[in-house]
This record gives structure tokens, sequence and C-alpha cells, in this order.
């Protein structure tokens, strides 16, 4: 149960830093939704989905209002639409997406993750199935997000799946065009993917998962930045481990919040994923807090070695506050969602280049980073397949959400509202890739992946 005295310890964190619970997930798993009928299958994805989080909302709810702590996002992450459907007699996986939409507005999430399929070795029918309908899904519907796995450290990367992916990218952009290119903010290429992880896109309720769980994210950027603030011009060594202490607070919250919602809804705890995912609002920034230990601006010489400590330090910190530490857990660096990445990007310092260098040291990936619309799918695929190295040599999460929007060039910014921000356009590499992209195949997995 939730301590009132470990709230009040946060009260200055969440009144002017901006500390918040970014998101409880609830993960449900559909393996016995399986049916032959497609019809069927879907009506007992909608009926399971909404009788498992019919309570998830108002929950999320009232422990936002007993305790003053902020929970922006109640969301659903499901197995692998993928792997329910494989079995049904259809060639049209759109009936799923539009099912999974439904029952995530009846259940009021604000997103439903799982519409998604793990390719990293090759492809099963159903696999197939789903990649060709991921464009017409993410146009069709308002609230569910795709993900998929197209490489790991153990298999290699599967590169008929990373030429996929740019041709279905380029098809989303473009049926989405009317929002500039919406339907792939609401799209992920991952490597290394995980099983828990409760942050959109990539949500998705892994098979080694139990029946449902409870996964919760936390962010506190801003915490982070004003700790930092108190130790101006202090040596290294001092930065992590005000950073190693603040992440440990931000994480004890966190565990309150998810043993609290898992004792009311009565479902398994899972993990509690301690990134410090940035919003769009001033003092919310990873940028800024990379800028505070001395950068003049973020993408700059030294950018990737501070970034390193405090994903670092954040790890070490959370991990002595829950045991249950999981999904990406780390610093997240999305351009648009991050008003110092997106200064940093709008003034030329920050480029693709810098943002892949940094991939190696942080969480994820290439997040919500917007291009020119006619970049081609060649190249959308080959910056897909440079992420998924860096994840499958290195053994951690890698992952791309990229953004061509029709009509816009360089310069250009685009809106995407609420916690997505605006994305400035960036630019590519021009030199073309096509060639290495159609040669397809795998790429074996490298020498780490013989760890028995």
């Amino acid at each position: 149960m939730l301590s009132l005295n470990n709230i009040f310890d946060t009260i200055d964190m969440i009144d002017k830093q901006h500390l918040d619970i970014r998101t409880i997930t609830m993960g449900i798993s559909l393996l016995d939704c399986v049916s032959e009928d497609p019809g069927r299958c879907c009506e007992k994805i909608y009926d399971k989905i909404c009788r498992r989080a019919e309570k998830l909302v108002k929950t999320g709810e009232d422990i936002e209002s007993e305790f003053g702590i902020p929970i922006v996002n109640k969301r659903i992450s499901v197995t692998p639409i993928a792997l329910v459907a494989g079995s049904c007699e259809t060639g049209d996986y759109v009936p799923f997406a539009l099912t999974l939409d439904r029952a995530a507005k009846t259940c009021g999430v604000n997103f439903i993750g799982g519409y998604s399929a793990l390719v990293h070795k090759g492809f099963a029918k159903g696999d197939e199935l789903l990649l060709r309908a991921i464009p017409q899904a993410m146009a069709q519907t308002e609230l569910v997000c795709s993900s998929v796995n197209i490489g790991s450290t153990r298999a290699g990367i599967n590169m008929d799946a990373v030429a996929k992916m740019g041709r279905i990218i380029k098809e989303t952009a473009h049926l989405t065009r009317d929002t500039d290119g919406l339907g792939c903010a609401k799209l992920v290429v991952f490597c290394n993917a995980v099983e828990d992880n409760p942050f959109m896109a990539g949500a998705f309720h892994g098979v080694g998962e139990a029946d449902s769980v409870i996964n919760v994210g936390v962010s506190g950027p801003g915490v982070v930045y004003h700790a930092l603030q108190k130790c101006k011009g202090a040596p290294f060594d001092v930065v992590a481990e005000t950073i190693k202490k603040t992440a440990f607070q931000i994480t004890r919250m966190g565990q309150m919040v998810a043993a609290e919602a898992s004792h009311r809804l009565d479902v398994p705890f899972g993990i509690v994923d301690l990134s410090l995912a940035p919003t769009p609002a001033v003092g919310d920034s990873v940028a800024r807090i990379l800028e505070e230990m001395g950068l003049e601006t973020c993408g700059t010489h030294g950018t990737t070695a501070a970034l390193a400590l405090l994903n670092d330090a954040v790890k070490k910190g959370g991990i002595m506050a829950s045991g249950h530490v999981g999904g990406l857990s780390g610093a997240f660096i999305p351009v648009s969602e991050d008003e110092g990445m997106i200064a940093a990007a709008e003034s030329g310092t920050l480029t693709i280049d810098k943002l892949e260098a940094m991939t190696c040291v942080c969480s994820v990936g290439l997040d919500m980073i917007a291009v020119p619309g006619d970049t081609s799918a060649e190249t959308i695929s080959a910056i897909i397949a440079d992420e998924a190295a860096i994840g499958m040599v290195n053994g951690k999460t890698t992952a791309v959400r990229i953004i061509p929007v029709e009509g816009k060039d360089v310069g250009d910014v685009v809106e995407m509202g609420g916690l997505l921000g605006s994305a400035p356009v960036m630019p590519v590499h021009r030199a073309q890739s096509a060639g290495f992209i159609a040669r397809g195949g795998r790429i074996p997995a490298p020498l780490q992946s013989l760890k028995n």
C-alpha cells in the first residue's frame, strides 16, 4: 500500500519539476482467443480486453486523485497479433486492428499496443499478413500502435524484413499524409524488443508473460535536471551519484504506484520501467540534462559521453529502488517529444548521425524523427539496418520511429500535438543505399550470441 510519508517526499518534484507516472500499462495475453474463424477471434479479443481492463482507467484516476501523483496515460498491451491471428482463415488483418481500436475506446485508454510481429529470423503466415496490413491499420485506427522486431543478438538481422519495413513506413506516411504522416508515429521497428515494455508505440505483451500484468513507466527528466543544478562545476563522480539518488526516489514512487494498482485491480505486478521519458514542456527535457553537465548544445562533442553517464546512473539508482525493474529503463531521446532536442535539431547541432551515435548508450534508438517526404524506402530501410546493427552487436534494444512527411523538406516543422510534440524535418544523406538493401537475406548473428 502507498505510504503518505512517501508521497510527501515527492510533492516538490511533482509540483515544480514535472515528475509523473508516464503510464500504467496493463498487459493482456490473447493466446486463449485463437480461433480459425476471424470474426469469432475478433469477438473473443474484444471481450477479453474489455473484461480485463474494465477498471484500469478508473483505478488510475483514483490513485491519481487520492495521492496527488499525476498519471499521464493508462494503456493496454496485448500479445503480438500476428501470433493470435495466425490460425484464422483470412488474408485481411485490418479487422484485428479495428477490434483493438474499438476495445481501447471502450476501456477509455490512451493507446493500445501489440499490433505486432516478431520476424527477426523469418516470416510465418501471420507475420506476412500483419505486415501487409500495417499501413491500412495505422490509417484506419486512432489508438492502435504497431511494432515489428526485425533483429536480435541471438538471431542476427532479417534484411528481408528491413526492406519491407522501409516500404511499409513510406506507405503508412502516404496514407496518413493529411496528418503529416501521423500513422508513422504509431509504428516502431525494433532489434532485441523486450516483452514487458509499458511505453508506446513499442509495447506488446510477450508470450513469456502472465495472463495479465501491470507494468508502470515512470518519468522524471525535470527532477534530474533540477538536482544537477545543485552540483554545478562538481566532478562527474558527484554528478553520477546525484543522478543515482534521484533515480532511486523516482523509481520508489513508481514501485508504490505499481503495487497499489496491482492490488486494486487484482492483477500481478510486472515491472517498473524507470526510463527518463521527456515531454515537449519546458523543464522536462533529457537534452537540458546533458547541457547542464556543461554542453553548450545537445549534439555537440561530448554529448554521447554525457548520455552514457546519465543512462548508467539512472539504471544503478533504479535497480536499488525496485526488485522488478524492466522494460527499457534508461533515457529516451525522442526528438519531437523533447523541447531541448527540438531546439538542438533546429540549430543544426543535433543531426541524425549524432543521434545514431547516442543510441549506442541510451535506452532505445532513433525516435520520433521527421525526414523529408521524398526520402526513399531504401534509405529508410538502411537507417533501420544501421540502428539494428547497433542493438545486435551491443546486446541492447534499439528501435527506429521515423516519419517521412510528404510535401515537407528540411527546415519545415511538423506539429504532432500532445505528448508527440513538434518535429523539425531533419536532413538525411542523399547517397543511395538501394543496392545494399536489395541483397536481402540475413545478416548473421555476431560472435556475442554464442554464450552457452
